[in-house]
């Protein structure tokens, strides 16, 4: 692919993939399937992807800071230093994993992040209807499982931090959310630092990637008050669906 095409191509996915993130998230259907169409290796373009969506966690956390100050200062160096422990472990298992097993694997991992994706409010409807208390003893492993697969692969991570926090007892929303970007943030930035020192990630395509989902962060803010947001969840399922489908067929 031409150097103009490619710049067109991962530039349109990052902005698109910041738009989807600050309205309904989904933004890795788009990021890692462009740098793997653009030639990047995929393990590499899932650790270039998960720098590239990276900034916009902080962001959302930052909108989170009154419902974080009101929490419990050891509940919240609990959670950070599972989440950090679990993303290292993803990242690192990630590393180690041998190119032609993890290109077995990505449609698989799209194919379930997107039926999460599509079924991520009747299973969070479905978590919040119990008390929850029988399974509060699961947060931390939970939590350290969930981070495990975000720091392997970022698609979903969302929806089972939501599932995982309503599942364990916790019934404010706002807390749920803000809990969610925490955890996010923490493993994705120390992922990232992982993969940074494994050579996995290729850096002119993720510094400008970051920069257009970064642009594409504040467009769909914007957006997210014009557009339904059940028109922004059909894009991204149908997005979904479609990336998993080209992913079977060139596996």
């Amino acid at each position: 692919m031409d150097p103009i095409t490619s710049f067109l191509l991962l530039s349109s996915a990052a902005f698109g993939a910041g738009v989807l993130n600050a309205i309904a998230g989904g933004g890795t259907f788009l990021t890692f399937p462009a740098l793997v169409l653009t030639g990047v290796p995929p393990i590499a373009a899932n650790a270039t992807s998960a720098l590239a969506v990276s900034p916009g966690y902080l962001g959302s956390t930052m909108g989170f800071r009154a419902e974080l100050a009101a929490l419990p200062r050891t509940l919240l160096i609990r959670e950070v230093v599972l989440s950090s422990i679990g993303g290292v472990a993803g990242a690192l298992l990630l590393l180690v994993t041998p190119a032609s097993v993890f290109s077995s694997v990505v449609p698989w991992l799209l194919l379930f992040a997107t039926i999460l994706f599509a079924f991520g409010p009747h299973l969070s409807r479905w978590a919040g209807g119990g008390s929850g208390g029988g399974l509060a003893s699961w947060r931390r492993p939970g939590l350290l499982a969930v981070a495990v697969y975000g720091g392997y692969f970022n698609g979903g991570l969302g929806i089972l931090l939501m599932a995982l926090y309503l599942v364990c007892g916790e019934q404010r929303m706002h807390t749920v959310n803000a809990l969610k970007n925490l955890n996010s943030f923490v493993l994705s930035v120390v992922s990232v630092i992982a993969f940074a020192i494994g050579g996995a990630i290729v850096w002119k395509q993720a510094l400008l990637m970051a920069v257009f989902a970064t642009l594409g962060g504040f467009a769909g803010a914007r957006l997210a008050r014009l557009m339904p947001a059940r028109v922004v969840r059909a894009i991204v399922i149908v997005t979904g669906l479609t990336m998993s489908a080209l992913f079977f067929v060139r596996s």
